[in-house]
């Protein structure tokens, strides 16, 4: 009857744990999902009004110069400043990825203690185990 107990309890155990780590997940998982949600709105609020204002300025620009011999030279020069704020943009995209936090940082790390603490139970047990009989 005690090693039945025993198996109860540690099955319970088991479950608790596996019950926490997955509240702690779904947590997180709606946490990151929130944030995802509230950073694509905001980039695209951000680009449509920063497209506006391009359009706007690369129209008027074109409308200042056109008159003039130096209208191409004009929208040469807007085209390669689009072009390396663009490029600018990318990079700092580029770096915010990389310089991110892993997402489910803290499930992960209980999943690390949980499976540290397992084996050293596996390794004290075989310890107990391995070890000869007293007299």
């Amino acid at each position: 009857m005690a090693l039945k107990e025993s198996l109860g309890t540690l099955s319970s155990t088991l479950l608790s744990m596996v019950r926490t780590r997955l509240e702690l997940f779904s947590l997180e998982l709606a946490d990151q999902k929130s944030r995802l949600i509230g950073q694509l709105v905001l980039a695209c609020a951000a680009l449509v009004l920063v497209l506006l204002g391009l359009l706007v300025f690369s129209v008027a620009v074109a409308l200042y110069f056109w008159p003039t011999e130096h209208r191409y030279l004009a929208l040469l020069l807007l085209a390669c400043a689009y072009v390396l704020a663009g490029l600018g943009m990318f990079l700092v995209l580029r770096h915010r990825l990389v310089q991110a936090p892993v997402p489910f940082h803290a499930t992960l790390d209980e999943l690390r203690r949980d499976l540290a603490l397992l084996d050293q139970l596996r390794s004290q047990e075989t310890q107990t185990h391995a070890s000869p009989p007293r007299d």
